[in-house]
């Protein structure tokens, strides 16, 4: 029988348990602490950041335990401290947390998450907290870019088979956050209520004796309304047999080799003359946000995305740190150079014009002094160990979806713009 499955405790760094052990040894495992999760800077030219995980972080900090196999496996990696397995075994969180709302935008320097606990309790969350949100951060600033680019064509979340295995779950609900209208992946649609969707690969119409009998199969299976793969040989002909099969009414078909504006171009025409008007044209194919912006004019009616998805298009991680800021009610910074801090618990809104359009973001370790149309971005999360609200996975993705739609429409026009710049809004220090 496969291994039982371990708690979300251990999937931490190891040097945490020693600056674990070594506090308890030496009295400061009780202090009073404020550790931030913020990024220093947006990936290379990105206008914007998109935070996405905080519900899944949340669902882990629920069940970090560390039981007796979490517990033997520590010991079996040398880590015997009495003192230290003894904190361990009674570990419960007790502390807060507070963060911007999942699906919400960030900036450099924006406070997305704060812990306050004591030392004991919040040094063990850093890899956590980080593994989560810079992974599904990635992956939800790609997935926006790529909705921005679609211009309201739908996008499909498709990646799975191009990362690990629970890396494509939470790939596919960032991408859900930010607009994608459906997932491959199984799981996810089983976890968090996602639409899944997928009909057939090459290997279906390799596997009959032609392409005909591969759809006329298909769409027995199906129905009339499924999408047809018609480029395995000869995409014109395919298209004509798919229609010849399906009749006028085929759902669409999906082009998935050559220059997809041209093919998608030619597949219009063809299927226009066939009679087959409504029949969508989808393409796939190594897709990322230039190549769906550069599909703009072509007559392409959704698209499915896969590998620069869930790879995070060229940025597979956004940078988060995990900072102590406060210690007993004083503020701490850490002054190496290239990675200075900022100490104090932070404060943050953003500010806007009269017409709703956001114009800067105000970060201060000092309350801010509100202005007509600010928004305060922190929100409470956790108040002693326990979740301000309790949602279900599928209602928080939900909630951050709806979210993430509403602020989405108030950044600046240039944030849609592909090209590289500096972030689209300012991070002032108030």
């Amino acid at each position: 029988m496969p291994p039982s499955p371990l708690s979300p405790a251990l999937l931490t760094d190891r040097y945490e348990l020693t600056m674990l052990a070594a506090a308890l040894a030496d009295g400061t495992a009780d202090r009073d602490c404020v550790f931030e999760v913020f990024a220093r800077r947006l990936p290379h030219g990105r206008r914007y950041g998109v935070l996405a995980g905080t519900g899944r972080f949340l669902d882990a900090l629920a069940d970090f335990r560390f039981g007796d196999a979490e517990l033997e496996a520590v010991r079996a990696q040398g880590v015997d401290d009495p003192r230290l397995l003894d904190h361990l075994a009674g570990f419960r969180f007790t502390g807060d947390v507070d963060g911007y709302a999942e699906g919400d935008f960030y900036f450099p320097g924006s406070p997305v998450l704060t812990v306050r606990a004591p030392f004991g309790q919040a040094v063990l969350l850093e890899t956590l907290a980080l593994s989560i949100l810079n992974h599904d951060s990635a992956i939800a600033a790609a997935g926006a870019r790529m909705i921005g680019a679609a211009c309201g064509r739908p996008c499909i979340e498709m990646g799975s088979r191009r990362t690990h295995e629970e890396a494509a779950v939470a790939s596919a609900r960032a991408a859900a956050l930010v607009g994608f209208a459906a997932t491959s992946n199984l799981a996810a649609g089983a976890r968090y209520g996602i639409p899944t969707t997928g009909t057939s690969a090459h290997a279906f119409t390799l596997l009959h004796d032609d392409e005909a009998a591969a759809f006329r199969a298909q769409l027995d299976t199906l129905g009339v309304g499924t999408t047809l793969l018609v480029d395995t040989y000869d995409t014109e002909q395919g298209i004509r047999t798919a229609v010849e099969v399906a009749g006028p009414e085929l759902g669409a078909v999906r082009l998935d080799s050559g220059d997809l504006a041209i093919q998608a171009t030619r597949a219009r025409e063809l299927l226009d003359s066939l009679g087959a008007t409504k029949t969508r044209v989808i393409v796939t194919s190594d897709l990322d946000e230039y190549a769906i912006a550069a599909l703009a004019a072509a007559p392409v009616d959704g698209y499915g995305v896969g590998t620069s998805l869930v790879t995070g298009s060229g940025s597979p991680t956004v940078g988060m740190v995990y900072k102590l800021v406060e210690r007993d009610g004083v503020p701490v910074a850490k002054n190496s150079e290239g990675k200075r801090s900022v100490g104090g618990r932070k404060h943050a809104v953003r500010r806007h014009d009269a017409d709703g359009t956001a114009t800067a973001e105000v970060v201060s370790a000092s309350p801010v002094t509100a202005e007509p149309h600010d928004r305060e971005l922190v929100v409470p999360l956790v108040r002693g160990g326990e979740l301000v609200e309790r949602r279900t996975p599928a209602e928080a993705l939900t909630a951050a979806r709806e979210l993430h739609e509403r602020v989405r429409g108030t950044l600046p026009q240039e944030a849609w713009s592909l090209s590289r710049g500096e972030p689209v809004l300012e991070t002032l220090d108030r």
